[in-house]
């Protein structure tokens, strides 16, 4: 990003050209905005606003400390703009400001209906002052170790973490999706906006979701996509055999790749067993340039799956490192870009980090009594077993940042709100979308066939959508089917 507003001139043209294209309630910068233009990785620009508003760290504690919560905001440009239409970025741990590096035609887009805001969450972004904690624990990088063990090595990492950042001043009770809503609150009077739209995926659904419960009245609507409901932080692993079916039968459309993979299932399977007998040694290249040694494990492919599941694009490269495994090959994960992969899995025999913001956040999320043994009972034959998300392993640690059962359960609505969701989605799963839906009754639900957790701009249907929602006009075609990547084999 690259920011232009210092000299009194530049500010003054930045100005009058934002109040050309919008009206000036729109336009006029609020309480700590300033002018700047915005350049994106791909050198796409756009003039807008940067500012902050301040909120307490925890509004329980009379004392707490401020956190300044930076935004961007886009003016309107249509001539009859509506809310402010607040971006909501997954994660958690997402910042909503670089999402528009990647999501900035349809940030322009959404300007024809009103101010578009990409937010910086709590302890995300440019709102993140929060010290990442490096613990004192290894996981050893050439020793089979057992799954207990490993997770044994993650909880202690987090205990050191606690206290580190317990000893930084840092509350960490601050750090829910309960204050996280409360800041979108603290936002709307911040832009003096009498409602706002929210515009939200994947953990961003998770906070509207609470938003809804605890702002009801300062909401106009919502727009969503894979959403996750406030009781599904821990995704069910039988969900997963699921998915997997689904896989299955997208692949079964190309006949190359259904004669590379005539079973998916028992393709995982048999790779998973050929690595808990014998582990399989690697090389994991360095931006060095060097390369470490490491011992992939069964637990690695469990890990490394439940990232790469979330769209179609991660699951074909997803299918082409077990059918390598499987042929006594070395996967190429080099050959892939490292953000599909689980934190840590690049840098074997490091100390083990966490990041204050989304652990925390998950925590208190958390998962109740039934969840819990659901989740354990169906691990038990599940491909992936209980990786899908890893924070359903700290269970029983940092107990007084849960938020509860009352927090879990499904809020209930009349606002409008639009839900797309991918059939080949393997982080939230249509099922369960359906199911974080069930007491908002005025919600229309799209379904997007092949797409995966990531599809807000997988085609013009999904953007033409999302303005007919936004006018109030009827969506009547309530299925989109997107084209399938090709899984064959590379």
């Amino acid at each position: 990003m690259r920011f232009i507003f210092n000299h009194p001139l530049i500010k003054g043209i930045l100005f009058l050209g934002l109040l050309a294209s919008t009206a000036i309630t729109h336009a006029e910068p609020a309480k700590n905005e300033e002018l700047f233009t915005f350049t994106t990785w791909s050198k796409q620009t756009a003039d807008g606003l940067k500012g902050f508003f301040e909120v307490p760290e925890n509004r329980g504690t009379p004392k707490s400390r401020s956190l300044k919560i930076h935004y961007v905001r886009f003016p309107a440009t249509g001539k009859q703009p509506g809310p402010p239409i607040i971006y909501l970025a997954g994660g958690p741990g997402g910042s909503g400001i670089m999402a528009v590096n990647y999501r900035f035609d349809m940030f322009m887009a959404l300007r024809e209906y009103g101010d578009v805001i990409a937010l910086d969450q709590r302890g995300t972004g440019r709102s993140n002052d929060l010290p990442n904690c490096e613990s004192r624990q290894v996981v050893p990088a050439l020793e089979k170790i057992s799954d207990a063990k490993y997770i044994e090595y993650h909880r202690e990492a987090l205990r050191e973490c606690l206290t580190f950042w317990r000893e930084k001043g840092i509350d960490l009770a601050g750090y829910n999706t309960l204050e996280n809503a409360r800041d979108l609150e603290a936002l709307r009077q911040h832009l003096g906006a009498e409602k706002i739209v929210l515009w939200g995926t994947s953990y961003g659904s998770h906070l509207a979701f609470a938003a809804l419960r605890e702002i009801e009245g300062s909401i106009a609507r919502m727009i969503l996509s894979s959403a996750e409901g406030l009781g599904q932080t821990i995704k069910l692993p039988a969900r997963t055999e699921s998915y997997l079916d689904r896989l299955q039968l997208a692949v079964d459309q190309q006949p190359s790749a259904k004669a590379a993979y005539p079973d998916i299932k028992t393709l995982i399977k048999r790779v998973h067993t050929k690595l808990e007998r014998e582990p399989l040694k690697i090389q994991i290249p360095q931006r060095d340039g060097e390369n470490l040694d490491y011992l992939l494990q069964r637990r690695d492919m469990q890990r490394i799956a439940s990232s790469f599941i979330a769209d179609p694009k991660s699951a074909a490269y997803l299918l082409g490192f077990y059918r390598s495994i499987d042929l006594g090959q070395v996967p190429a994960f080099d050959k892939v870009p490292r953000r599909y992969f689980p934190d840590g899995f690049h840098s074997p025999g490091t100390p083990i980090s966490l990041r204050a913001m989304p652990t925390a956040m998950d925590i208190a999320s958390g998962m109740s009594k039934q969840r819990k043994l659901q989740v354990r009972g169906q691990a038990e034959n599940a491909l992936l077993g209980d990786y899908l998300n890893f924070s359903y392993h700290y269970d029983g640690l940092a107990r007084e940042l849960d938020l509860g059962e009352n927090f879990r359960s499904n809020p209930r609505s009349d606002i409008p709100v639009l839900l797309l969701s991918g059939t080949l989605d393997g982080r939230t799963y249509i099922e369960s979308q359906r199911e974080a839906m069930s007491g908002l009754d005025n919600a229309t639900l799209v379904t997007v066939e092949n797409a995966g957790h990531n599809l807000f701009m997988a085609s013009p249907e999904i953007q033409e959508t999302i303005n007919f929602f936004l006018e109030g006009r009827p969506i009547e075609k309530t299925t989109l089917t997107l084209n399938l990547p090709d899984f064959s084999p590379k």
